[in-house]
């Protein structure tokens, strides 16, 4: 049977799930009603793995996020490589003491002595109405802790292959996968295929201007690019794909190349990631910028459940193009 051209960021993740589970018999998942008997997970990313696998690999937890985490890194230490579920990025929140206080810091408080080769899969993102105790983006969260890796996918394949590189790491690694997208279909993976951490991606070469993003968002800012072509601007897009750690070295030589920079992201704009790019930017290229730096996200309040102004909340295509037009000084 031929495989299919194009798949769901959901079937990516199963794939990748799947595979790795294959590969090596240290992989377990676990987290809330993951497992076959409960539905194989809310958006079906584990469906098949328990039947498969067995349910000492692939186990539904009570709803307690702590002690899933908790599991976990215990079962990181004793030489397993597990993959717990988090269901949706806000819950992390309950188990910040064992992300931020534990598996984060392991390795350093024994000298190197011990690994938390663990991968935290979480899920978030606005635009079906679920809420504000459910939408947020918090990977700023997390890059700003010393000893954790945070990836964001925007791609079925992407997500695919850094799953993958994900779970080979020996270090935790927090996978942000975007609610929304988990239904887009996109170019399916090579299975097998991996994509390394740290390495980002120029989704769309160009000459005026360098936008960088990640996640759902470089699929908006793809098609602001392609409006703007017609208008006879250049708009180059780096996609992150990994924020810890980020691929400065692409992003500078973009930067260089172009002049002029626009961060776009999901998260709330005050003190998220874009303004740590934008620092380094200032960094490396002063002197050298046409313009200054400019940055797009969401707006300083908790995600709306009103569809109306949860529209508005994030950085919608109309603002990215605004935000790349003042660089250009063509607002």
């Amino acid at each position: 049977m031929n495989a299919p051209a194009k798949i769901s960021q959901a079937q990516a993740i199963q794939w990748a799930l799947d595979d790795a589970m294959a590969a090596d018999p240290t992989v377990l998942v676990l987290g809330e009603d993951i497992a076959d008997g409960q539905g194989g997970g809310v958006f079906k990313c584990t469906s098949g793995l328990s039947e498969k696998y067995g349910t000492d690999r692939v186990r539904s937890t009570p709803i307690a996020e702590e002690a899933i985490m908790g599991a976990a890194i215990g079962a990181a230490l004793a030489g397993f490589r597990p993959v717990p579920e988090i269901m949706l990025m806000n819950f992390t929140t309950v188990a910040m003491d064992m992300i931020v206080n534990h598996a984060a810091k392991l390795r350093f408080m024994t000298g190197g002595q011990t690994n938390v080769p663990l991968v935290v899969r979480t899920c978030t993102g606005a635009g079906i109405g679920t809420g504000g105790q459910h939408s947020d983006y918090l990977e700023a969260w997390f890059a700003h802790t010393a000893g954790l890796k945070v990836v964001c996918p925007s791609t079925p394949a992407d997500a695919y292959g850094l799953l993958l590189s994900s779970i080979e790491d020996n270090d935790p690694v927090i996978f942000v996968e975007n609610l929304p997208l988990y239904f887009a279909r996109g170019d399916a993976p090579v299975r097998g295929t991996k994509v390394p951490l740290g390495k980002a991606a120029v989704a769309n070469e160009g000459s005026d201007v360098t936008v960088i993003t990640y996640s759902k968002t470089t699929h908006d800012v793809l098609a602001v690019a392609k409006e703007l072509e017609r208008e006879g601007v250049s708009v180059e897009v780096v996609d992150l794909r990994s924020i810890v750690p980020l691929d400065m070295k692409t992003v500078l030589a973009s930067v260089r190349k172009t002049g002029r920079a626009v961060i776009a992201h999901e998260a709330q704009v005050d003190f998220g990631v874009g303004a740590e790019i934008a620092a380094r930017l200032s960094d490396e290229l002063f002197g050298q910028l046409k313009a200054p730096v400019g940055r797009v996200g969401a707006k300083r309040s908790p995600v709306p459940f009103s569809k109306a102004l949860e529209a508005e909340f994030v950085p919608t295509k109309t603002r990215i193009k605004a935000a790349i037009l003042k660089t250009l000084n063509k607002d």
